[in-house]
């Protein structure tokens, strides 16, 4: 990695990770998504979505098909709250692309709540990222349907 991105990756200067397309094309495939409530406008991964100063986590998402990919900061547990709490809602799934930090609170707290936890093989690259995060990454489905049962491991591959 060169000087530029490790002091990106290792900083506080962006919480942002733009999710690759092909990554997201693939899960959309799937789901179907309606709604983004995590974009800065200009990233939007579904028609409808939720800007920062629209504030995602203080709407209501109920009978959406969402596609979270959060701010990786210190929010991060607050959007995972969020996430369950809404996939635990009728007709409403929640799909979210987070690292897979498995010793963190929030992970025991709402992502092991979840129908599925698929593990990512391999490492993605974020947005315009000449280099791979320097973090593993999860899929976490959060269906109302099936809470709180977990469902599957699955990993999903990087494709390049």
């Amino acid at each position: 990695m060169n000087d530029n991105t490790l002091r990106t990756m290792f900083s506080s200067s962006t919480d942002l990770w733009a999710t690759p397309q092909d990554f997201f094309d693939r899960l959309n495939e799937e789901f179907h998504f309606t709604l983004d409530p995590c974009t800065d406008g200009t990233n939007a991964k579904c028609p409808k979505f939720y800007t920062k100063q629209e504030d995602g986590l203080t709407q209501d998402w109920s009978g959406e098909r969402v596609f979270m990919n959060p701010p990786y900061g210190r929010v991060l547990g607050d959007w995972v709250r969020k996430a369950y709490e809404e996939g635990t809602k009728e007709n409403t799934i929640v799909v979210a692309l987070i690292p897979a930090r498995t010793d963190t609170k929030y992970w025991h707290d709402y992502v092991m709540k979840a129908k599925e936890i698929r593990f990512v093989k391999g490492r993605l690259k974020f947005g315009d990222g000449l280099n791979s995060a320097p973090f593993p990454s999860a899929v976490v489905v959060f269906d109302g349907v099936n809470n709180p049962i977990i469902s599957a491991m699955n990993a999903m591959e990087v494709t390049k």
